[in-house]
């Protein structure tokens, strides 16, 4: 029974994604985001809210994926901390291009932990997929930024800026 249950959790654990350009999300406007079309590119995946007190990041945000391009800025809304993100994905959509003229790519809204944590940020998180280390996201604005060749990079909490030295000293 011992082996049985090894053998199943090694089947499992073979059958998630191991690799980030494996991965799929729906777009906050229900089409899938591949992440095999960012192969080259650095991703920085940020999970999003509107009405936090780190929101006026997504100035930086569009800022930092205007000026470098060769990454992308991909937005995940959440509303897993605070309830800071209780709008639909069409509310979320105007909200981001009216105050912060966003235009890049934003996802539908998922849970970032829990039992229900999206694929991709199970990759993120889980040092067994990413084989960087374990992280745990901890409020809205956290951020991972993935490599040309799908390698995780680093990890950054909410308090560092998009534009800090710290995140485009990698780019």
């Amino acid at each position: 029974m011992k082996y049985l249950i090894i053998l199943l959790t090694f089947i499992n654990l073979n059958m998630q994604a191991q690799n980030f350009h494996d991965i799929k999300i729906q777009s906050i406007d229900d089409k899938t985001i591949n992440m095999s079309d960012y192969k080259g590119q650095y991703v920085l995946i940020v999970n999003v809210a509107s009405k936090c007190g780190y929101t006026s990041q997504y100035t930086d945000l569009q800022t930092l994926s205007e000026n470098h391009n060769n990454l992308v800025v991909l937005g995940v809304p959440c509303n897993q901390f605070g309830g800071q993100e209780p709008g639909s994905e069409e509310e979320i959509k105007t909200f981001c291009s009216s105050k912060f003229s966003v235009d890049f790519p934003m996802t539908e809204k998922v849970d970032v932990k829990g039992k229900d944590q999206h694929p991709i940020y199970q990759w993120l998180t889980n040092k067994d997929m990413n084989k960087k280390d374990d992280y745990r996201v901890s409020w809205n604005f956290n951020k991972f930024l993935v490599g040309k060749n799908g390698e995780l990079i680093e990890y950054f909490g909410s308090g560092t800026s998009p534009l800090s030295d710290d995140i485009t000293k990698n780019l």
